[in-house]
């Protein structure tokens, strides 16, 4: 019996050092929801300030209408600027970004009081009413997106601790023991492979990864969780894998595909004597990534839980992705579908 060999699947938990910790930016101007929120927050900010000194809704929207000529500009080329500047901007600390996004915002007033002047609609011109103007909008605009970004943290937090605790819960982890103290004298090979893949579970909820993972991180994790499950449902847990490569690199929130596995093999193979189907499925189309993560359940859907779960995944998706991103869970005809679009 080779018992070093079979425990050295522990020994990298204490040798792998903690990856550095990364600067994000806050407000990610290259987002499509980024962009429709500005515009909006803009232009209702716009119309709301021409109702100062409106005679009647005509002179309202006389105001309006020029006025939105030099805002709408402007706050398109903040967008661009901020956008191009991505990379240089997120190496920064965050009140540097921060800073970053007001000056743009007062330059990009200035552009926008330009090109009112340029055609003579300004006399005289108020430059510098125009970059206090774009300031205090982009700083509000900031301010928003701080506050989004600061909430990933709890999401992420809930997350992290939750799948702690789904590894580390007594079930879980005695039966994974004890399928490899059985599995020690007849099959040390296999004992050893099962505690590999139960060391890099806990290896991937205790260290921080970041933001974002990609795809291919995420279905190796979820890999790793139905080889333990494997072990213990034998020929009950049939698994079945469909992965495009080219959407290996999407990025998801860490921690994101497991729970939706571990749901699976709970609601599905766990309750049945006669086990379950689990398919997890890629596919790339366009600029797109679809992903699902299906499952028979034999004996009905039974009694619904919480949805905490699907709630947090829903909620970190959102926060990555924003509006470019799907979540869907559906059960029918016998068959549990879990379907998540996001973009390559």
């Amino acid at each position: 019996m080779q018992e070093p060999q079979i425990l050295s699947g522990f020994q990298p938990l204490a040798a792998e050092p903690l990856p550095p910790l990364r600067t994000a930016l806050v407000f990610d101007a290259c987002q499509a929801g980024v962009i429709l929120r500005a515009v909006l927050f803009v232009e209702v900010a716009v119309a709301v300030a021409a109702l100062f000194g409106a005679q009647n809704a005509w002179d309202w929207l006389t105001r309006l209408a020029l006025w939105t000529g030099g805002a709408l500009p402007a706050v398109l080329v903040w967008l661009l600027a901020a956008c191009s500047l991505k990379r240089p901007l997120a190496r920064l600390p965050q009140h540097a970004q921060n800073l970053g996004g007001v000056v743009l915002g007062a330059l990009a007033g200035l552009y926008g009081c330009g090109m009112l002047a340029l055609i003579g609609l300004l006399d005289p011109v108020p430059w510098l009413a125009s970059a206090g103007a774009g300031a205090w909008l982009s700083a509000l605009v900031v301010a928003g997106l701080v506050l989004r970004a600061r909430a990933r943290t709890p999401a992420a937090t809930t997350a992290r601790l939750g799948e702690l605790q789904a590894r580390i819960r007594p079930h879980f982890l005695f039966n994974t023991l004890n399928s490899a103290i059985a599995l020690v004298r007849a099959e040390p090979a296999k004992a050893e492979a099962l505690l590999e893949d139960l060391s890099d579970l806990f290896r991937h909820a205790l260290v921080d990864q970041g933001e974002s993972v990609t795809l291919a991180q995420e279905t190796t994790l979820a890999e790793r969780y139905l080889s333990i499950e494997q072990v213990r449902f034998g020929e009950r847990l049939r698994i079945h894998w469909a992965l495009d490569p080219r959407a290996a690199g999407a990025q998801l929130p860490p921690l994101l595909l497991q729970p939706l596995v571990e749901n699976a093999v709970k609601h599905g193979v766990e309750p049945s004597a006669s086990g379950a189907d689990v398919r997890i499925s890629t596919e790339r189309r366009g600029n797109t990534v679809v992903i699902k993560i299906t499952n028979t359940v034999p004996g009905g859907q039974g009694v619904p839980g919480h949805g905490l779960a699907l709630d947090n995944v829903r909620d970190r998706l959102s926060l990555l992705h924003d509006m470019q991103s799907q979540f869907q869970a559906t059960f029918k005809d016998g068959l549990y579908l879990v379907r998540i679009e996001i973009p390559v």
